[in-house]
């Protein structure tokens, strides 16, 4: 039935019908009200009365406040406040209220103009007031010129209800502060109509109140109220209906609406653009005009008006109430502290006759959620965790949350209320009352009821920052302990005898020490005494008087000891404190006689038998670190920092019973009956030793750092969650118990995904790792190391076939997953957005297995891909969904929608969640102002009917299967942000993570119809088949090929296939994109894929294996049916091939991914591309001659060549091929390679040597130079491979060259040398990693890769050269998956290196394995063997030498032989992985390469490694040059600062900083002093400035002059002064003698600065003072030139030159396939400039060294020019066209030269006085830097991390 209206305050009778609260309170008296500041009485020309004016600059010092003291109260029970006033134009005002609930608890309500955004807390609701007139861009503002008188009406008991769940009782206090006049306050439970007259009501017969004369604002006759004035009702329009609606209980209400109430109808959700104050929540208040008004939030123009939403009270039931329509932090906040959720559904309110009316149902429970579990200790702190009185639970805070865990049944409840970390709790001796303080905001402290869990009392402390808390035993008496605004102890008494009887708290006394407090006690027999201790001192306490008085102990010799912890002895006569110190130090202390009774010191116990302690402490020091203490009646329980409890007899004669922790304890408490010791940990394990039986019970595990991601398993009912703490745990969902723990010291785990059916699952980790842990076996299965950035995101297929991984830098890889392996399958580089934090909602996969989508290749963008071949289906730009937004929306998170939908739900940063179709791309639905912010992480129910977003520390669900209008509920119980939410697997719970880990029951039942059929869900056609594109094949099985690539094997198609939205791009092995740019390389064998059979039993995967012959210049077939036969290389399964030899020209497969081994070359991504029709200049008049190279290309395979006889020794750097004199130094450079060379081969002779370098676009090929070695000249050019050349390998008479191509090309190419025709070319059905000739057998060559040796056998009859191949599985014995490398030995023994670290020996002859051992830890990718030694290299950055001499007598025991005839002789450990090695004959000295850019030279019988080659290893980003030019130093992003001798390039001193960047290098000027005192300034990624010392090679001052990465810097002339530049665009100014930064610029803020120079001028030139003039140039085109004396603090502007932006082709372009051709790659046009973000040219700047008053701009304006700007004409007086926009620009001190780096891989050097130019060629990346020598007689230019030397002929 329907109950009656909710019970609200009857007021009194002199409150009615309303009371002027002025009059009342006689306000003119001011005796019992309180001015303060400037208030004064005016006489008003409007009203026509008086008035008071309040006034002043400071608002809380000029005000009115009634009643005079805030311990009285107004007690006036009026629902609505009106308030009379008129804000004072161009200033501020502040109103304050103080109300007091049905609990007795005070609510501050606040409204200004001052106020930005709404914002609430359990106390405190902020307003904004948005005044007329005020501007759309500042929603908050001063009040405009001629502001009206308003009657602002609040409805106290709407305004408690809707935003804290609270009732309403009375208005306690008001304070009105400046700046406004105020007529008059009055209250009233009526609701007045001021536009209204009491005449004009009566006249008129209306049902409204019109407002009393009294209240009324005069109005001229004839005239409309509501021109001359203003009326604001917050929060209610129609407070019958409200009031009506509000029900106690738990049913819902059960009332007709009258005709004339308005009804409530849904209300669609308009799609217009994010306005700029939806990331926080705003009320409007709306009057009766629709213009002219003021409000509160949101200001009228955005047409929002106020709407019915739900409010969920207790068990269930609901409050209908006003709230705006946006997302309401209040609300949200709210939650949080109460532990209540907010229901919000967008509704309106529009009249409708009853008959028009349909009845709106609510499809979801209310409350939806319910919290039931969660696993989190502390978060504040540790040591709080308390006993119950009866010892059958204990209670303890997690983070915002204070939990009551129950010791028997492990059921949890909770105390919800806190917004922040709880810091100290207490409970009383009765178990009444508990008091508890969070850290922020700051001293705020609760009061519950213990029993029902209620919030009895909220109050703020004088104490800032509470550290603890004690309760006497009655409760009558609470003291809290911390300090105050001065950073002073401070101790505050508390009386709360009356708290539990509807009185507040009251502060009795208060005091301040000097002495430090770390543990404070009332003691339990007397109230009025406590104990306090801390560093040095024991005081005792006692209140007395209304007062505290304390006096210390004398400690004597114990006075400096750290006291940690003390307590009360239980003994009846209760005269000993006990208290602990950190040292180890027990004192027993009378406190009656305040003295030292006895003091004890504890340490490690020993055995008889040893001598040293069986437990070391974690501290210094012999003695046991106690960190806590509790004495019961006969024990005293010890927690230490050696993670031991340990408990002792009162006279602590020895331990009675010990339990070791896995951290430092950092609380102990003894149960009130003694039988049990509670303890907590630091490293967040609670648990309790039960005395009786001896046994130590776990109660929580938890996370001790931010919970980053989550993942469920379904068949165990498992859950992984990764933290920042640098654990992996694994948790059972039933009883929350964790399971599992792995631990990471050095890098932290980001990202985690189960199997779906495997007892496996994998992590992703910040160095980008990506592992596979067996949960049972409890260890690491495999790791894959295909990233370089941080894992973002991790998924797995459903059916766990696939499983995919994404990183920082923008790779995408896909694996295959078995039941024994997880093998890498393809890698894309860049089709993933950069820079991404790590998420879980990153990556999705469909539920059909089919789809994959994701965010990128840039941030506004979602792709999705085919999920088996990564093949681009559709990419949706998000930016273009709303075209009326002004900024641009990027995804945040994507989601699938449960199948069979074909849905794509993605987050936006506009605070959306669009639902888009992933076939076509359109948009289904759109959610708008989901959260104040951004949606990090969605999750959608299986039955698609419940829609989960997550952002900051608020979680909703959303009732998504409603299509309009959909309803939400909010809970919040977070105090850190949300990382993750999810369902578990049986769609009953809901889990999220965040500070902790937070399980939910889900109170909905499933619903029982599909989602399709729900409320006209559109549902898609069903499919069959996956879109993919089209495979060509040529050759008399095409057609089978083909129907096996379709599926279909000759069968009719069960549908029409369906074209695919965009054209599947081309695989192939470059980490960057290719042709078309779109960055995808495959890394996978054919045999990845499991094998399905269709009815006629033929295979059903991607693509057959095959193995093809290119038949060239007359080769011949070979001899059949013999061993080395090509049509019986057995199949990749284990089945033979039905292929057989094919005579294809050019097969094209199914690509194939990278192996999972390092020994496979993979190019550097590249950006640029290579300039066409570049003219070289002439020969004998080049004005550059290349000079030097400096470094190594460590990305490189066999790319370092060495002949001891001959001293011939020849590496790569870029594409150049650098021949350099060891002795001398002197360097020769073989330049023709376009592209970066991967490896060399030099012929057995040393007379040719042969390199090979990538391809450069999909329509060229590799390149394969054959040079001639005495002349240095290239003889040929071949080409035949399409990706890159893995290997070269000459014949033994160097007659024949093979080359082997890559895991994308997979052809091994025979080359005669004598002719450079190719001979042979066979198509390898998997990838080779490497190849060698037989040196003591003709024409064998031995190949390894995955399981297999293969030997293949070159029979040569006349001129034609057939090929005959066996292939020898290894051993199950070996255990080896793939061969990775191999070398001969003595005849005839072969060794091969395994990527799991074995060496096998072969015996060729016999082609058997006979020998294996454990060679390394790591994969093996270099062999060389020579005579009784081998020497083995592997990625663990291992260098080891081996004694094999015995090997030979082992081969004749065949399998029985045994590897401990081998050992290992010496071992070198080197700074990376080893990817190159030449050794001497004798192996005692030899040349190695590691994956750092070092060359070492190597010396075995020594035992040393001397650095001989040394690059950077990463971008380098600055080169500069001392004052002398004997030395130059250069910065790179691998945060290494390196000085060079100029005479001999070689590296002097090295600074180098860990896990940053330095991004701009600069050397003092000559000026500076002498050159024992010059010193270099770095700016580097992390905002800081270093300044180096050259001559004490040392580091002498760090600064930190911005937030932000520096990115220029620069010396004043003078050398006194540092300005820097950041990528924020602020200038800094600092001294580097004082390490003061005494200047900030921020004219260019909002674009990175680019250049800073900085030169001298003559004081007064440019007709301003000053001795400097430096310039800053920015990334948005403009450059400012300034003049400074630094000495006077002097700066002024000269000049600012703002140029238009560069026109530059569109960067966000998807070409579309032609009509009537094969489907085109997705063509997004690359960026010419991959170091800006926005693909625009950096702004380049110079001051020009022959002419300083003219300034040298390059990358400025819309064409590409270089500009020479007049300082004194203040004009452009040259230009001079480039043929492509500058990325880097240098001048000659000297001659008029000009050097210009290009994006397009060129060089100029322009005379700037002839305009003659002269391009030169040499870098393989675009060139980032060029910097003259001061002498000009050098140029250093730098592309990546390469440096050339060039020097300059004719200067």
């Amino acid at each position: 039935m329907a109950r009656g209206p909710p019970h609200l305050p009857v007021p009194p009778v002199w409150q009615h019908p309303f009371l002027n609260v002025f009059r009342q309170f006689k306000v003119d008296e001011w005796k019992r009200s309180t001015k303060e500041g400037d208030v004064a009485t005016v006489m008003d020309k409007t009203l026509k009365c008086t008035v008071y004016r309040i006034r002043g600059t400071v608002s809380a010092s000029n005000y009115i406040q009634l009643p005079k003291t805030s311990t009285q109260s107004l007690g006036l029970t009026g629902r609505y406040l009106y308030l009379l006033f008129r804000p004072l134009s161009t200033k501020h005002f502040v109103i304050h209220l103080d109300l007091s609930t049905e609990e007795s608890q005070v609510i501050r309500v606040s409204l200004s103009n001052l106020f930005k955004e709404f914002k609430s807390t359990a106390t405190w609701l902020q307003f904004p007031f948005i005044c007329e007139g005020t501007s759309r861009k500042d929603l908050a503002g001063v009040a405009p010129p001629g502001a009206r008188w308003t009657c602002l009406q609040l409805d106290l008991h709407d305004i408690l209800l809707v935003y804290l769940n609270r009732r309403y009782n009375h208005l306690k206090s008001v304070r009105l502060c400046a700046s406004l006049l105020v007529r008059s306050l009055y209250t009233s439970d009526l609701c007045f109509d001021p536009a209204v007259t009491v005449a004009e009501a009566r006249r008129a017969k209306l049902p409204v109140t019109p407002m009393p004369r009294e209240m009324a604002f005069p109005v001229p006759k004839g005239e409309n109220w509501h021109d001359h004035y203003i009326h604001i009702r917050f929060p209610s329009d129609s407070p019958a209906a409200t009031s009506k609606l509000i029900q106690r209980n738990c049913s819902p209400p059960e009332a007709d609406f009258p005709r004339h109430v308005p009804q409530l109808l849904p209300r669609p959700v308009p799609f217009s653009k994010s306005r700029q104050d939806s990331v926080s929540p705003v009320v409007q208040m709306l009057g009766p005009t629709a213009s002219g008004q003021a409000s509160l939030g949101l200001p009228p123009e955005d047409g929002l008006s106020s709407e019915c939403s739900e409010v969920s009270i207790g068990g269930g039931s609901r409050v209908h109430r006003r709230e705006p329509s946006a997302s309401t932090k209040a609300t949200d906040k709210h939650a949080a502290g109460s532990g209540l959720p907010v229901s919000v559904r967008n509704l309106a309110v529009v009249p409708k006759a009853p008959e028009d009316v349909t009845k709106h149902e609510s499809f979801l429970p209310d409350p939806v959620l319910r919290l039931k579990r969660v696993i989190g200790l502390g978060g504040h702190s540790t040591k709080w965790a308390l006993w119950t009185k009866d010892g059958a639970a204990v209670v303890y805070p997690c983070h915002a949350i204070i939990v009551v865990l129950c010791i028997d049944t492990r059921e949890q409840c909770f105390f919800l209320g806190h917004t922040d970390k709880v810091s100290a709790l207490a409970l009383d001796g009765s178990n009444t009352l508990l008091a508890s303080a969070q850290a922020r905001p700051h001293s705020m402290l609760r009061l519950w009821d213990f029993q029902t869990r209620s919030c009895l009392s909220l109050f703020r402390s004088p104490v800032h920052t509470v550290c603890s808390l004690s309760f006497s035993d009655s409760g009558a008496l609470l003291c809290c302990i911390g300090k105050d605004h001065h950073g002073k102890m401070m101790v505050v008494a508390w009386g709360t005898d009356q708290v539990g009887q509807g009185g507040e708290a009251i502060i009795l006394a208060k005091a301040n020490t000097d002495v430090d407090i770390q543990a404070f006690e009332i003691a339990f027999f007397n109230e009025t005494r406590m104990a306090s201790c801390g560093r040095g001192n024991v005081r005792l306490w006692r209140f007395r008087g209304g007062g505290l008085c304390s006096c210390p102990v004398d400690l004597g010799e114990h006075h400096t000891l750290e006291f940690t912890d003390l307590a009360f002895g239980k003994a009846q006569d209760g005269r000993m404190l006990y208290v602990c110190s950190r040292s180890g130090h027990i004192l027993e202390i009378d406190h009656q006689r305040m003295a030292v009774r006895r003091a004890r010191y504890l340490l490690p116990t020993q055995t008889p038998s040893s001598p040293l302690p069986q437990k070391q402490a974690f501290s210094l020091g012999p003695g046991i670190a106690i960190s806590s203490l509790s004495v019961s009646q006969a024990e005293c329980a010890v927690g230490s920092e050696d993670g031991y409890l340990r408990l002792w007899p009162l006279d602590f004669s020895s331990v009675l019973l010990e339990a070791e922790h896995e951290g430092p304890i950092s609380s102990v408490r003894l149960s009130p009956d003694g039988l049990r010791v509670l303890s907590t940990t630091s490293s967040g394990h609670l648990g309790f030793l039960d005395i009786s039986s001896r046994e130590y019970n776990v109660l929580v595990r938890s996370h001790t750092a931010l919970v980053l991601a989550l993942a469920t398993e379904c068949n165990r009912g498992q859950l992984a969650t990764v933290s920042q703490d640098h654990t992996v745990r694994v948790w059972d969902l039933v009883t929350l118990q964790q399971l599992y723990d792995f631990t990471s010291p050095e890098e932290a785990p980001c990202a985690v995904a189960f199997h779906p059916t495997q007892p496996v699952f994998f992590c992703g980790f910040s160095s980008g790792a990506v592992r596979s842990f067996s949960l049972e076996a409890t260890r690491v299965l495999v790791e894959h190391r295909c990233h370089h950035g941080a894992i973002t995101s991790l998924v797995t297929s459903p059916d766990g076939s696939l499983l995919f991984s994404a990183c920082s830098q923008g790779t995408l890889a896909q694996y295959h997953c078995t039941a024994t392996c997880c093998r890498v399958l393809r890698v894309a580089a860049n089709v993933v957005c950069r820079d991404a934090l790590p998420r879980p909602n990153a990556l999705a996969v469909s539920g059909d297995n089919r789809l994959l989508a994701f965010m990128g290749p840039f941030k506004y963008m979602v792709t999705i891909m085919d999920a088996a071949s990564l093949d681009d289906l559709l990419r949706i730009d998000v930016s273009a969904l709303d075209l009326a937004s002004s900024g641009l929306d990027s995804a945040v998170a994507v989601c699938f929608s449960p199948a069979p939908r074909s849905h794509l739900l993605v987050s936006l940063s506009s605070n959306k969640v669009v639902v888009l179709d992933a076939i076509s791309g359109r948009m289904v639905r759109e959610f708008c102002d989901v959260h104040p912010v951004a949606c990090s992480a969605l999750a959608l129910s299986r039955d698609a009917r419940l829609l989960l977003t997550a952002a900051d520390r608020a979680i909703k669900v959303w009732d998504y299967l409603m299509q309009s209008n959909p309803s939400c509920q909010v809970y919040i119980g977070h105090s850190e942000p949300v990382q993750a939410v999810t369902f578990t697997p049986d769609q009953q719970h809901l889990l999220s993570v965040g500070d902790a880990i937070f399980l939910w029951d889900i109170l909905a039942s499933p619903e029982s119809s599909p989602p399709e059929s729900v409320r006209g869900s559109p549902r898609p056609p069903p499919t069959n088949e996956a879109v993919s594109g089209c495979t060509t094949v040529e050759g008399p099985n095409a057609r089978q090929q083909e129907d096996v690539l379709s599926g279909t094997n000759g069968l009719p198609r069960c549908q029409v296939p369906v074209p695919s939205q965009a054209a599947p791009p081309q695989l192939s092995i470059c980490a960057g994109p290719l042709g078309d740019g779109d960055g995808t390389f495959s890394v996978s064998d054919e045999g990845a894929f499991e094998e399905s059979h269709s009815p006629e039993g033929l295979c059903q995967a991607p693509g057959p294996p095959m193995l093809v012959q290119k038949e060239a210049y007359g080769a011949g077939d070979g001899a059949a049916g013999g061993p080395w036969d090509l049509s019986m290389l057995p199949h990749p399964h284990g089945q033979p091939s039905k292929q057989g030899a094919w005579s294809i020209r050019r097969a094209r497969t199914q690509p194939t991914a990278r192996p999972d081994a390092y020994k496979h070359f993979t190019a550097r991504y590249k950006a640029s591309l290579i300039a066409k029709n570049v003219s070289c200049p002439p020969a004998g008049g080049e004005w550059l001659h290349l000079k030097a190279v400096v470094g190594y290309n460590g990305n490189g395979r066999a790319n370092v060549i060495w002949r001891p006889d001959t001293g011939f020794f020849a590496y790569t750097c870029g594409c150049l091929v650098v021949v350099e004199d060891l002795h001398s130094g002197s360097q020769q450079h073989w330049l023709g390679h376009s592209e970066e060379i991967s490896t060399l081969a030099l012929s057995h002779n040393a007379q040719v040597l042969a390199s090979a370098s990538g391809s450069s676009g999909a329509a060229s090929g590799c390149q394969i130079r054959i040079w001639d070695v005495p002349g240095g000249s290239c003889q040929q050019l071949l080409s035949h491979h399409c990706t890159a050349v893995q290997a070269l390998a000459f014949s033994r008479d160097d007659r024949l060259l093979v080359t082997l191509g890559d895991y994308g090309d997979r052809t091994l190419a025979l080359w005669c040398m004598a002719t450079y025709e190719l001979v042979s070319s066979t198509h390898l059905p998997e990838p080779v990693h490497d190849m060698a000739f037989n040196p003591w057998g003709a024409g064998e060559l031995a190949c390894v890769g995955q399981g297999a040796l293969t030997l293949w056998l070159l029979q040569q009859r006349g001129p034609d050269i057939s090929l005959q191949v066996c292939r020898e599985p290894i051993p199950e014995t070996v255990g080896a998956g793939e061969l990775t490398s191999l070398c001969y030995g003595a005849e005839p023994l072969l060794y091969c290196g395994s990527n799991a670290g074995q060496v096998c020996v072969w015996d060729t002859s016999a082609s058997r394995c006979f020998l294996a051992w454990e060679a390394d830890d790591g994969e093996i990718g270099v062999l060389l063997c020579s005579g009784s030694r081998l020497v083995s290299g592997s990625n663990t950055r291992r260098l080891r030498l081996w004694a094999v001499g015995a090997v030979p007598e082992l081969r004749r025991k065949g399998s029985g032989a045994r590897s401990s005839s081998v050992f290992l002789e010496r071992e070198l450990t080197l700074d990376g992985a080893i990817v190159s090695a030449v050794f001497h004959d004798s192996m005692d000295m030899g040349v190695v390469g590691t994956t750092a850019g070092t060359l070492w030279y190597v010396s075995w019988a020594e035992g040393t490694s001397t650095r001989l080659i040394s690059g950077h290893r990463s971008k380098v980003n600055e080169v500069v040059f001392s004052p002398s030019e004997s030395h130059c130093a250069t910065c790179g992003d691998d945060g290494s600062v390196r000085v060079w001798s100029l005479s001999s390039m070689e590296l002097v001193i090295q600074f180098q900083v860990l896990n940053q960047s330095c991004l701009c290098l600069a050397w003092s000027p000559p000026s500076c002093g002498r050159p024992e005192q010059q010193h270099m300034a770095a700016g580097y990624s992390d905002g800081t400035l270093r300044v180096f010392n050259i001559s004490r090679i040392s580091m002498e001052l760090k600064m930190h002059p911005h937030l932000a990465a520096l990115t220029a810097i620069a010396f004043s002339a003078d050398g006194q002064t540092i300005i820097s530049g950041d990528k924020d665009g602020l200038v800094a100014v600092s001294q580097p003698r004082t390490g003061l930064t005494f200047r900030i610029l921020r004219d260019h803020r909002g674009a990175p600065i680019s250049t800073i120079q900085s030169t001298s001028k003559e004081n007064g030139a440019f007709g301003v003072e000053g001795t400097d003039l430096w310039l800053a140039a920015s990334g948005d085109q403009r450059v400012s030139i300034w003049a400074s004396n630094w000495l006077r603090d002097c700066c002024e502007l000269v000049d600012w030159l703002s140029f238009p932006a560069p026109i530059l082709m569109k960067v966000r372009v998807l070409v579309a396939p032609q009509v009537g051709t094969l489907p085109a790659h997705p063509a997004t046009a690359r960026c010419a400039f991959p170091q800006a973000s926005d693909c625009s040219p950096p702004s380049l700047a110079a001051f020009c060294p022959w002419d300083r008053t003219l300034l040298v701009c390059a990358g400025l304006g819309p064409h590409p020019e270089v500009v020479f700007y007049s300082l004194c004409q203040k004009q452009v007086v040259k230009k001079i066209p480039l043929p492509f926009f500058a990325v880097s620009l240098s001048l000659s001190p000297r001659a008029h030269f000009m050097a210009i780096g290009f994006a397009e891989r060129v060089l100029r050097l322009v005379d700037c006085v002839s305009g003659a130019e002269q391009d030169f060629a040499g870098h393989d990346d675009w060139v980032q830097l060029c910097r003259f020598a001061p002498s000009a007689s050098l140029l250093f230019t730098a592309a990546h991390n390469e440096i050339l030397v060039w020097e300059v002929t004719d200067c």
